[in-house]
């Protein structure tokens, strides 16, 4: 048995243009760095920095590969929305 470090110390992605644009795949980096330089100080650049850091962090999952395979397979688990309720009402009891 291997000890796992519950928390990691940090995002895998820094929440910078700089950290998100060394973590996007391919022609993504440069999706990101059009939408970047059009958008406008403030709210709107907020948000081109926060949907980009997500996508960022989804490319740099170390899972991605084998969670794009099981979803194109089919065989991906899945819940449904009554489940997560459950699991909800029973954390919070």
């Amino acid at each position: 048995m291997s000890a796992q470090p519950v928390h990691e110390e940090g995002p895998r992605v820094p929440r910078t243009i700089g950290g998100i644009s060394n973590a996007l795949r391919g022609s993504r980096r440069a999706q990101f760095f059009a939408e970047l330089l059009e958008a406008q100080q403030g709210p709107e650049l907020d948000g081109v920095i926060s949907a980009w850091w997500g996508r960022a962090m989804l490319d740099t999952d170390p899972d991605r590969d084998r969670i794009h395979a099981a979803a194109e397979a089919g065989t991906l688990p899945t819940t449904t929305m009554d489940e997560i309720a459950r699991r909800r009402q029973e954390c919070t009891a």
